[in-house]
């Protein structure tokens, strides 16, 4: 039985950890360096550090805190925000993440992810995808969902595990901050046309929405969330423990 991985996401704005509701209306929480460790020692699988305001103001990632909080994660952290070009991939892997994740650069250049899958493989290329329903369909949304791109979701998936990405985030902005549980009907509809590891995000609330996501999309590898882990709702290590009792694998 693959075990299921638990991915706090850490969102950074100004070098600091924020959380909003529907991509919207941001609040600090804390450090992200501080965020970073307690959450590597406290039984995540992996960690998202997110700039979420790089491609929007098209600048690179913040270097020097990312290299600090590698320095202090002894888990696989993915890193994402402004990642436009191989030199990007090349600079955040080199500041200490194990995985770069691509949204609006590959948007605005679809050969990215073929070009950086084949210089560092196609584990470290992921795909992060925010989506949100416009008039009934699923429609891709860039610059951190400022911007309605018109592409149709399912589709731009496919094609970006075609062209080698090795890993999706799907990041849900309808239920993102909301906690009323994940976005069953998107992510049924990823896992229908994808074979590659599936990350759910947006809209997590409490242990329950954990086991109604794997319970009913055994095609879901991981569940990522943000603000019921920054703000003490729920410790990543009591969700295992209540994911195991309800016979769900997951590495304690």
């Amino acid at each position: 039985m693959i075990t299921k991985r638990i991915i706090p996401c850490l969102d950074v704005r100004d070098g600091r950890v924020v959380k909003g509701v529907n991509f919207e209306g941001l609040a600090d929480v804390d450090s992200p360096v501080a965020l970073a460790k307690a959450y590597s020692d406290g039984g995540a699988d992996e960690l998202v550090f997110y700039d979420i305001t790089a491609s929007h103001e098209a600048r690179g990632i913040f270097t020097e805190i990312l290299t600090e909080t590698a320095k202090n994660v002894f888990i696989p952290l993915t890193v994402g925000g402004g990642i436009s070009s191989l030199d990007d991939f090349d600079r955040v892997l080199k500041c200490g993440a194990d995985k770069v994740s691509v949204n609006s650069g590959a948007i605005k250049n679809p050969a990215l992810i073929r070009d950086a899958s084949r210089r560092y493989g196609d584990q470290c290329v992921v795909l992060s995808v925010d989506v949100k329903r416009v008039g009934g369909d699923f429609h891709v949304f860039q610059n951190g969902g400022r911007t309605d791109t018109g592409l149709d979701a399912i589709e731009w998936i496919r094609r970006g595990a075609g062209d080698g990405a090795g890993e999706l985030v799907i990041n849900s902005m309808d239920t993102d901050g909301v906690k009323t549980g994940f976005d069953l009907q998107l992510l049924a509809a990823v896992c229908a046309v994808t074979t590659l590891p599936v990350i759910a995000s947006g809209g997590a609330g409490g242990a329950a929405d954990f086991v109604e996501l794997f319970n009913a999309l055994p095609g879901v590898d991981a569940g990522l969330a943000a603000s019921i882990f920054h703000f003490g709702e729920i410790t990543v290590r009591d969700l295992k423990l209540t994911l195991r009792e309800n016979n769900i694998n997951v590495r304690i």
